[in-house]
């Protein structure tokens, strides 16, 4: 009997529906159909099919081990590499190329650079402490010749000088005081912003973690939410709000795509088929989903919006 077949006895034995198995498992319909069918070319790829199989058997209460080997045997291919692992493989056999060629004219250079870097500089200390002691002792030799010449000011101008002396002091007292209330209330008014921003600072805290779903509460958001997702390696991922979908889609390696949820949305679901390789947004605020449980592939988060 075929995988598909098997799946679906199973599933009709349970009495369960395909809308259902797509409520518990978050795999769209038209994928649980082409199971069914052994159609696993119109799933994304290799990788989702091995990860809804094992999915859809676990709801269903088989043994998904048993029917992923048979899986293998029927496609004809053994297990397939993650994108991590490609990604290590191609990153590993690049540097080992690059380390059985000979280093150009540039790198021989490069590598000298630092060495010519502290010789001119140590050669520019020492010419300016030189141009420094000459000019000095040429400052000196001026000073001694003019004061010789320079006469002693009559008493009238010296009264003056101090008179002039004192109410530029009185002056410069104002205008410090002046500076000083104008920086107190500067700072009085940014410790009341600061107050401020940490009061409405965004935070989210997990409140329930199941096998697959995980539920979080999110408080201190903006009446509009943004929710921007990125890719590490090829991720399929889904985001709804108040139970209706607003984007669907497969991100390859190190690209991204920006939701913007209506206004009043107070629950917010995320359907995750590569949840290592997913990166969440939520506000500007990176949403570190991944320290409930690491190990989890394929999985559900469901976000409820408090004011």
């Amino acid at each position: 009997m075929s995988i598909g077949q098997t799946l679906k006895d199973a599933r009709s034995d349970k009495g369960l529906t395909l809308d259902d198995l797509q409520q518990n498992t978050k795999i769209q319909k038209r994928y649980l159909i082409a199971i069914e069918e052994d159609n696993f070319a119109a799933l994304p790829g290799e990788f989702y099919v091995r990860a809804f199989v094992k999915q859809y058997a676990e709801a269903v209460d088989l043994d998904s081990k048993e029917l992923l080997l048979q899986l293998a045997e029927q496609t004809g291919k053994d297990k397939e590499a993650t994108p991590e692992e490609v990604v290590d493989s191609r990153t590993k056999k690049r540097k080992l190329t690059e380390s059985n060629k000979a280093p150009s004219k540039f790198e021989t250079l490069y590598t000298y650079l630092p060495t010519i870097i502290i010789v001119v500089v140590v050669v520019a200390i020492v010419g300016s402490i030189y141009f420094v002691t000459l000019n000095n002792k040429k400052a000196d030799a001026q000073i001694d010749s003019s004061s010789s010449k320079v006469s002693v000011s009559s008493d009238v101008s010296s009264t003056t000088k101090k008179a002039s002396s004192t109410k530029k002091a009185s002056s410069e007292k104002s205008v410090s005081s002046e500076k000083k209330t104008e920086v107190a209330s500067k700072k009085a008014k940014s410790t009341k912003k600061s107050s401020k921003k940490t009061s409405s600072k965004q935070k989210i805290t997990s409140t329930q973690v199941g096998a697959s779903t995980f539920t979080y509460e999110l408080t201190g958001s903006k009446a509009k939410t943004t929710i921007k997702l990125g890719a590490d390696a090829t991720a399929w991922m889904a985001v709804s709000a108040n139970g209706s979908q607003q984007w669907q889609g497969t991100l390859s390696s190190g690209a991204s795509h920006t939701v913007t949820l209506p206004t009043g949305t107070e629950s917010i679901t995320f359907n995750l088929g590569n949840s290592k390789a997913t990166t969440i947004t939520i506000n500007g605020q990176k949403f570190n989903f991944l320290k409930e449980d690491a190990t989890t592939t394929v999985r559900t988060i469901v976000i409820n919006v408090k004011d």
